[in-house]
């Protein structure tokens, strides 16, 4: 058997100059697709064949779909492995959606990059009814979280909504055979799969208003790692990060949990940034909404802000979300 060229040895040992970490769903290589290729464009030595690996894992939110994430967790559970991962240094970066990322992050790792944030509003989706107004009583609206499921209560009392998990495509597919009569999806992963038209109709965020960080991607890395931070300079978009670090602000201040019926959206004006946040109860019996302005060089104030005014308006309700959580 011969000796391998130089140029085959090298191929075979030398690591690629970046690895990104992700989750497996369609929706979750598609981002990741979209972050190599912005990393790309933005530096020539990245284009070189071999120069970006992707690889995949299966994280502890994927792998357990029978249960709601309040049961099994929270969010936290979607970065899980992709944190021990970064850790360890099997990957450079990881790609998540903003929505399931916990607000204190694992020691060591940093969240520099906020891409430009897709639409945050939320889809209805269904074969029946042309808004979720137009639904007849005792119809089942699907969806896997508490924010949406409350806020449907709270709105339309006369509906009946049941715990749907799974991927975009798992979803749908659940709707189609029945299983329930309508559903909610977030706007922004049916556009990044080429899949809006699946949307029956597009919810205002007076009807339904977004998850906290609902639309934008974030990219992380280790704290130490210059390379990596210098990588994904380029590829922050300082509005969409700083209306981010508003929403996480406000779920931060009131110890957000997926037990917790917890929306938020953060909107720049001009020079300032406009919040809306609303607590609710998981049966949407009781909403607590408040509004918050203040300069855009400032975001993470404006989020704490809305945070101490819900304190003072809801301290009942979040006293129970607490105990809820504990229990």
């Amino acid at each position: 058997m011969g000796t391998p060229c130089p140029y085959t040895t090298w191929i075979m040992t030398t690591r690629p100059k970046l690895v990104i970490g992700t989750r497996g769903s369609p929706l979750a290589l598609a981002q990741a697709h979209e972050v190599r290729d912005r990393l790309i464009a933005a530096h020539s030595e990245l284009a070189e064949p071999g120069s970006i690996d992707i690889r995949i894992f299966t994280t502890t939110g994927d792998a357990i779909q029978n249960r709601t994430l309040a049961e099994i967790g929270g969010k936290g559970l979607f970065t899980k492995e992709l944190d021990e991962a970064m850790v360890a240094g099997t990957i450079d970066i990881a790609v998540h959606s903003m929505k399931d990322v916990a607000t204190t992050l694992p020691p060591g790792i940093d969240l520099p990059c906020i891409l430009e944030r897709e639409d945050p509003r939320d889809a209805f989706i269904c074969h029946k009814a042309r808004t979720l107004a137009d639904l007849p009583p005792g119809a089942v609206v699907g969806t896997a979280g508490l924010r949406r499921a409350a806020q449907v209560l709270h709105r339309y009392p006369h509906l009946k909504v049941v715990p749907l998990r799974g991927n975009v495509q798992t979803r749908l597919n659940k709707l189609g055979d029945g299983v329930v009569d309508a559903t909610l999806l977030a706007i922004a992963g049916l556009n990044r799969l080429g899949m809006s038209q699946h949307a029956t109709d597009t919810l205002s965020v007076d009807t339904m208003l977004p998850a906290i960080a609902q639309g934008a991607i974030g990219v992380t890395c280790r704290e130490d790692d210059l390379t990596c931070h210098h990588y994904l300079l380029p590829l922050i978009h300082g509005e969409s990060s700083a209306r981010v670090r508003c929403e996480r602000a406000f779920l931060a201040a009131l110890d957000g949990s997926c037990r917790t019926p917890i929306a938020g959206l953060a909107e720049v004006h001009g020079r300032d940034i406009v919040f809306r946040g609303m607590v609710l109860r998981p049966d949407g019996s009781e909403a607590v909404v408040v509004n918050h302005r203040g300069p855009l060089s400032n975001p993470v104030a404006i989020g704490e802000a809305a945070a101490a005014d819900v304190r003072q308006q809801a301290s009942s309700l979040l006293a129970e979300a607490v105990s809820a959580g504990k229990a």
